[in-house]
């Protein structure tokens, strides 16, 4: 499980490329908010924006994700761990104003950055 990254992973970098070529700067790995626990991939301060990019399989895609056969007790309790802390961490970042902007790895890079490009714009200005 060492070898399973937790950022830089291809459809981060695919997506901060795209970001990035439309004139978007953000800070990469960071916490929205200082006492919550979480790191988002891309954070957006001025306008309040967060984004994750998320595991089909970590996250729990309701496309993608497949029960796993091996030890299935244990990574179906995991993988609803996590969901259950996904939307703990959006509830956290909500009420503090933020937006989170989920981005699954099975998505087209362009179009998520054509997204997360508008969304980062319209709250940027007042």
């Amino acid at each position: 499980m060492q070898s399973n990254r937790s950022h830089d992973t291809k459809p981060e970098l695919a997506l901060r490329r795209a970001l990035h070529a439309r004139g978007l700067r953000y800070r990469v790995c960071a916490k929205p908010l200082p006492d919550l626990r979480m790191k988002a991939d891309l954070v957006f301060r001025p306008a309040r924006v967060a984004v994750e990019v998320r595991g089909c399989f970590w996250h729990g895609c309701k496309l993608h994700c497949r029960k796993p056969s091996a030890n299935s007790d244990y990574w179906t309790a995991k993988i609803d761990r996590n969901i259950a802390r996904d939307l703990k961490n959006e509830m956290a970042l909500r009420q503090a104003g933020w937006l989170l902007i989920a981005v699954w790895e099975h998505e087209e890079p362009s179009a998520a950055a054509a997204e997360i490009d508008k969304l980062v714009r319209d709250r940027r200005s007042p």
